[in-house]
């Protein structure tokens, strides 16, 4: 499965967020996925309250609420979605957000890695018992461990995703091996949610045993926004979707067997297995 994580990439602008939608379709992915907030639970009013440049105005709060979408944005990304034929979802960061969610009936739920931790917030979505992604940037195992207790103690099924969180992330930290690592320790299916500007580690991936790959996705990386470098343009995510489509081709089941086709060959090139000629 292919993700595109559309985020908060779309800068509060609901046409560009269409935009991404259109970009993550023609690749070929399998689902959208953005992020809801409600800005004065994740955020404290001291911070809020300070000064930050952007678009939008000069405070923390006038750029928070900016990024921000509402039921308006939402009603219109999940009409669209439908219409195109493209599942989407979003990872709460608060339970209201999650409660916000829920009138979309989206097919999937998604702890981020910095929910990981948020006990709470990990009960609201285990409770829904909702194919659910649960990164685990920022995690030790111990971390790891009580969220998937919470998971299965609600029957709710999930995949752990891999995940280095720094963005963008250096591809000598990426540590893939530890995707069989989790698959072995927790007896679960594991993806990769990758935020390195290159193509090739979501392949290795999927090449040792991640079952979903989800990247951010940009217009541009020249756009305002924190995520952007961490992203893949247009060409950077048709490029990944179609090497991860060619994974399990070329992987195939394992069982030794000689094709047809070189049985022909060792006809040719196997001059000593000839057939014998007849006696008289």
């Amino acid at each position: 499965m292919v993700i595109a994580e559309i985020g908060i990439n779309h800068n509060g602008n609901l046409g560009v967020a269409k935009k991404l939608i259109d970009l993550a379709h023609r690749a070929g992915c399998d689902a959208v996925k953005f992020q809801k907030r409600t800005i004065d639970i994740v955020y404290t009013p001291e911070f809020l309250d300070q000064p930050r440049e952007s678009p939008w105005g000069n405070t923390q709060r006038a750029q928070k609420e900016a990024l921000e979408f509402g039921v308006t944005e939402y009603d219109a990304i999940d009409a669209y979605c439908r219409e195109l034929g493209i599942a989407w979802f979003a990872s709460a960061w608060d339970v209201p957000s999650q409660e916000f969610l829920r009138r979309y009936d989206c097919p999937y739920n998604k702890i981020a890695s910095a929910m990981l931790t948020h006990d709470a917030l990990v009960e609201a979505v285990a409770r829904e018992r909702k194919p659910t992604f649960i990164s685990t940037g920022m995690a030790d195992y111990a971390d790891i461990d009580r969220a998937v207790a919470v998971f299965r103690r609600h029957d709710c099924p999930f995949t752990l995703m891999h995940c280095v969180a720094t963005y963008p992330a250096a591809e000598e930290d990426l540590n893939l091996r530890c995707i069989p690592a989790l698959a072995e320790r927790y007896g679960c299916p594991v993806g990769y949610s990758g935020h390195e500007p290159s193509v090739s580690p979501s392949v290795v991936a999927a090449m040792m045993g991640a079952v979903a790959i989800e990247r951010h996705i940009t217009i541009s990386r020249a756009m305002y926004g924190s995520d952007q470098a961490a992203s893949l343009e247009g060409r950077g995510i048709e490029t990944l979707v179609a090497q991860l489509r060619k994974v399990p081709v070329v992987l195939g089941d394992g069982v030794k067997r000689v094709l047809d086709g070189e049985k022909a060959v060792a006809r040719k090139l196997r001059y000593w297995e000839t057939e014998p000629a007849t006696a008289s």
